[in-house]
């Protein structure tokens, strides 16, 4: 079995290998700074009343030099969501950001009052979690720990 490392070089070893390669000779991923959502030319209206005012997080500013591409990026302490225009959009409804929340329940009621469908799925040990579409049709999943 051979594994694409580089353009140039072919790994044929295990993938456990490579692994062990990879840890020993790069920079290690630390964490994740944020997540990024498309969504349709002219939705930023829509992506503040969601993300801003159904889920709470604040819209902070988007670099000068990335303001017209469009788009909105919202931020709480270390959390961090990008909404981007893509032209020829279409929503991710099956991966997506899963969030750690507070209060559950409490989220689930606001989805209902706002209009939101609340789905959920199999149970998954130690959450409680539901899925819901933001107003684009992307999948998010909302999670809280269960003791």
């Amino acid at each position: 079995m051979s594994f694409r490392v580089r353009k140039w070089k072919t790994w044929k070893r295990s993938p456990s290998e490579l692994a062990k390669h990879v840890n020993e000779s790069f920079m290690r991923i630390k964490a994740i700074d944020h997540v990024q959502l498309a969504m349709p030319v002219g939705g930023e209206a829509e992506a503040r009343a969601f993300y801003e005012g159904v889920l709470g997080i604040s819209e902070v500013p988007k670099p000068g030099n990335l303001v017209n591409r469009g788009g909105c990026w919202f931020a709480r302490g270390e959390l961090k969501v990008h909404l981007d225009v893509e032209n020829d959009f279409r929503p991710a409804r099956k991966a997506h950001p899963a969030f750690l929340v507070e209060d559950l329940a409490g989220l689930k009621a606001c989805f209902a009052a706002a209009g939101y469908i609340v789905r959920t799925d199999e149970p998954l040990e130690g959450y409680e979690r539901v899925y819901v579409d933001d107003p684009f049709g992307n999948r998010l999943e909302f999670m809280e720990p269960v003791s």
